[in-house]
């Protein structure tokens, strides 16, 4: 089936049926990303509406090796730069916003395996990247306030296994495997782990239960781990990943950046459009053609360079990621760090705007349901909440003013 309701226990995809397609380099992970783009574009507004999961689309974007473009050269992937990672979530993004979002946490977990996983690890996990299995999340809880995770990894006589239950679990609802945030209790005193669970595991109940007004289709929602036995070869250190300066939090962030980007960018393109063939100029403004409205005119540069000057500032943080990663040190991740920051203030603040200009420069028209222009907005603002944008100007401002370093919980 490829639309389920609220509520359902969704069986898992099964192992990808030809190989995924091995990319060599960025230019082409870029041409690639910009034909599945056209693709996805023409089902978007169908698949929002009647909130059709995507699962034919994933299983094209998994063949096309794209899942696979930053693992390391060493273990056979392109190892893409993050401007080209950045850029490639972003060209997605705008073709659907929520096929966007759902390979964010596969490329998180990557890095976490970069940064944190043994050799052996890295080989298997890295591998299975690269034949196309997709890596979805299980790491946020709901139901208190303090963020502290109660998902446990027990270990018994009979072996170890993960005991709990997760929400906002983007993509997993379409995973081959599930990488699950949890806590231990062992003599040493708890430890945060990331184990990866195979989704067909015997516990393993993944409920289709995501129903925010945007993003509709990510597969945001529940997944229960009912005493799921796990191999120790799954496990990898993650909490010792935050203890010391890492990219991790660099390059989770600056995919969340690109998403924003991404949707502002065909909400100013849907926008362009509407404005030159349907849109009628105010009465007042003396003009033809809403496209020679001054106002309108200045109101449409202003997207444009606030959309420009977010690209610029994604692509600068791009380089500074790459810097971190060949270098992880207190200041290079710092740095890493507050460029992603300032990136993300900017691509949520222009993704917000061109969502926002899109109506109110082309009138009441553009609100009919049979184009669904408000998906833009919808997507945008609900993406935008993942972190408080807030919270990122301090960060940045006691950066540049005192020197003090962000905090490095992966949310900055």
């Amino acid at each position: 089936m490829d639309s389920r309701t609220a509520l359902e226990a969704v069986e898992g995809p099964s192992l990808p049926l030809r190989p995924a397609h091995v990319i060599r380099d960025d230019a082409e992970a870029l041409d690639i990303a910009r034909r599945l783009a056209e693709e996805f574009r023409a089902g978007a507004l169908l698949r929002d509406r009647d909130r059709r999961l995507p699962w034919a689309e994933l299983d094209r974007f998994s063949e096309s090796g794209l899942w696979g473009v930053t693992v390391p050269r060493a273990f056979g992937g392109p190892g893409v730069s993050n401007g080209t990672l950045a850029e490639i979530v972003a060209i997605i993004a705008a073709s659907d916003g929520s096929l966007g979002q759902i390979p964010q946490n596969h490329f998180y977990a990557l890095e976490v395996l970069r940064v944190g996983g043994s050799w052996e690890q890295q080989a298997e996990f890295f591998g299975r990247a690269l034949r196309g299995e997709r890596f979805g999340n299980a790491l946020a809880e709901i139901g208190s306030k303090d963020f502290l995770r109660r998902t446990k990894l027990i270990r018994r006589p009979g072996g170890l296994f993960v005991d709990g239950a997760k929400f906002y679990c983007t993509g997993a609802i379409y995973a081959h495997w599930i990488p699950v945030a949890v806590v231990s209790d062992e003599a040493e005193g708890p430890a945060s782990h990331l184990v990866f669970v195979p989704r067909s595991a015997p516990g393993v109940v993944v409920t289709d239960d995501w129903d925010g007004f945007g993003q509709r289709v990510t597969g945001s929602g529940s997944v229960r781990f009912d005493e799921v036995r796990v191999e120790p070869h799954w496990v990898v250190p993650f909490g010792a990943s935050f203890a010391r300066p890492t990219t991790i939090g660099p390059v989770a962030q600056i995919m969340h950046a690109a998403i924003d980007l991404g949707i502002g960018r065909e909400a100013e393109a849907d926008m362009l459009r509407f404005i030159r063939e349907r849109a009628r100029p105010w009465i007042d403004s003396g003009v033809a053609k809403a496209s020679d409205d001054p106002l309108t005119l200045q109101a449409v540069g202003e997207v444009r360079v606030r959309l420009r000057a977010a690209e610029a500032l994604l692509r600068r943080a791009g380089r500074i990621v790459d810097a971190a990663q060949a270098d992880m040190t207190e200041d290079s991740v710092a740095a890493a760090s507050v460029a992603v920051a300032e990136a993300r203030i900017l691509t949520t603040k222009a993704g917000l705007l061109a969502a926002t200009k899109l109506f109110e420069l082309s009138g009441t028209s553009s609100t009919l349901a049979e184009d669904r222009h408000d998906r833009h907005w919808r997507n945008v603002r609900t993406h935008t909440l993942h972190d408080p944008v807030r919270w990122k100007y301090q960060a940045v401002g006691r950066y540049h003013l005192t020197g003090e370093r962000p905090p490095r919980h992966g949310a900055i």
